[in-house]
């Protein structure tokens, strides 16, 4: 996969999350708590998840490394929409992101056809934001 792609759609994914979490702030008095903690564990989960898979495709003998940016970015990302709400949602979007960022360069190595897997990945996150969406305005 070009690796050019890749870059950007790593771009594009901090683009969603900063923008999404922006939104996220902005309407934080609608979120209740059980929707609050399934933000915080989707959010965190798919950032890990995007950024595991995306990186170890672009550096992939740098396994190590890359696991440890994945789960650090799962970890942040869960934890700042989890503090959106209180802090027993920020444990549990730390919690997510930590496992899911630690598992994902696993997941990155081991796939055989890279775009098919990234296509999937990139619709089930934009499936994620738009449920949210909808479950933000119905609360």
């Amino acid at each position: 996969m070009n690796q050019t792609i890749i870059l950007l759609l790593l771009y594009m994914d901090i683009c969603i999350i900063l923008g999404f979490y922006m939104h996220s702030r902005k309407v934080k008095k609608l979120i209740g708590f059980h929707l609050g903690m399934n933000i915080s564990m989707v959010m965190g989960g798919m950032a890990a998840l995007l950024f595991g898979v995306l990186l170890i495709l672009q550096f992939p003998f740098h396994f190590t490394f890359i696991t440890l940016i994945s789960t650090v970015i799962g970890l942040l990302v869960g934890a700042a929409f989890g503090l959106l709400i209180d802090y027993q949602t920020f444990v549990t979007g730390i919690t997510n992101g930590i496992i899911v960022g630690l598992m994902a360069p696993m997941i990155g190595t081991v796939i055989e056809i890279p775009i098919l897997f990234i296509t999937f990945i990139h619709v089930l996150f934009a499936c994620c934001i738009f449920v949210i969406f909808i479950s933000i305005k119905r609360s």
